[in-house]
């Protein structure tokens, strides 16, 4: 039996190991210790730090794996590629999953490989700031290389913004540099895809429902994507020149863009699969499970086939559910019935909890999955299913 080291154990990573094991593999859980639900479920567990590289290496060779993989979080991808490299297993290199994890070597990856993004510059301190704004025109934007998510990040309208959440940029940061870099003003869209042997095996753009806090945050992906005849070849064409820019190789990709006047944008790129849903959303569109995809390419199986002649598919749809105040949770009241285009309808709070007005994904109450004849029909159905949901509150 062929054994699989998942990176994570918590709610997110639990259908990559549900996926190993309707394959017949075994798993083996590496995690921080904690309450995780992954320690339950898998057949091993092992507790170690997934960002340090020798200590998942370690555990790796202890529990002679034969594969290694990860999901919806980025923390564990230096140490996926370092141990992939290090025992020679199916995976990104790591000198690949070091350029991802620091943004400042993505951008520098991105400006040699011809992808098109915005304008950047590194920056160690207040006079380096400083000159860096002479250079470049507001709104910028200051971003930690080292973390991720949204924290770290700020948007700047002027000077003196600046200089105060440089501040808070670099408290946040493990690194003695930062990013000063342009805002590009647009759509935020974002594209999921997966290589295997240097193939795409496909690329499925989306749209992006965004919270507007410092910087724009996904509560919401959905597709088809609303400008796939207009923009859908530029859309492939920058994740392509992307994940050769950044050497990736064998694992899913998630990428973050932006379209300005008809142009496309790159954000960011990392080798492993996307949140807030998005496994679920390549699964309902090409009719697969899309867990199963990544547990069969970290082992070396061939996962082209689960893509081929999967042109166009179901429409589908996923919203962050979130509160605009504080309080803690009196009742939650939920008037929907169970219905064939619900795919999953669940809240991560309970009566009693508190919760906080939403500023991140760390702010989420539960979630809504949608699949539909359109796009436009789930759009229509988010609306009804939402306006029968009240979440009560006691300040």
């Amino acid at each position: 039996m062929q054994k699989l080291m998942i990176l994570g154990a918590s709610y997110s990573q639990l259908p990559l190991y549900e996926a190993a094991r309707q394959l017949g593999v075994s798993t083996v859980a590496a995690s921080t210790p904690g309450d995780w639900p992954g320690f339950a479920v898998a057949d091993e567990s092992v507790y170690a730090d997934i960002t340090s590289p020798e200590a998942i290496l370690k555990a790796a060779q202890e529990k002679e794996i034969d594969g290694i993989a990860t999901c919806c979080l980025d923390a564990g991808v230096r140490a996926l590629g370092y141990t992939c490299e290090q025992m020679g297993l199916i995976g990104p290199s790591a000198k690949s999953a070091d350029i991802i994890n620091d943004k400042f070597k993505m951008k520098e990856a991105f400006m040699a490989g011809g992808v098109r993004c915005a304008r950047h510059i590194c920056i160690h301190s207040l006079e380096e700031l400083e000159e860096a704004l002479e250079k470049l025109e507001f709104p910028v934007v200051l971003k930690a290389v080292d973390l991720m998510g949204s924290r770290g990040i700020f948007r700047c309208n002027t000077r003196e913004e600046t200089f105060f959440y440089y501040n808070k940029t670099m408290e946040a940061t493990l690194k003695d540099y930062c990013l000063v870099e342009e805002f590009i003003e647009g759509q935020v869209l974002g594209c999921e895809a997966m290589i295997q042997n240097g193939r795409l095996l496909y690329c499925l753009p989306n749209n992006i429902e965004a919270f507007q806090s410092y910087v724009p945050t996904p509560i919401g992906h959905s597709v088809p994507y609303k400008k796939q005849n207009e923009l859908g070849r530029e859309v492939e064409d920058q994740v392509k020149l992307a994940i050769r820019a950044a050497g990736l190789d064998n694992c899913p990709v998630n990428c973050d863009l932006i379209e300005k006047n008809g142009k496309i944008y790159v954000i960011e790129i990392t080798g492993r699969a996307g949140g807030t849903c998005l496994p679920e959303m390549v699964s309902i569109y090409y009719g697969i499970n899309y867990y199963e995809a990544i547990v069969r390419l970290a082992l070396g199986m061939d996962v082209q086939e689960m893509f081929r002649d999967k042109i166009s598919g179901t429409a589908n749809l996923s919203r962050t559910l979130l509160s605009d105040k504080d309080g803690i949770v009196k009742a939650i009241h939920n008037a929907n019935k169970p219905a064939a285009d619900i795919v999953d309808l669940s809240f991560n709070i309970v009566p009693g909890d508190e919760v906080h007005h939403y500023t991140n994904g760390r702010d989420r109450l539960g979630q809504v999955i949608l699949r539909g004849e359109s796009l436009a029909a789930c759009e229509k159905r988010l609306e009804e299913i939402l306006s029968k949901i009240n979440i009560e509150f006691t300040v």
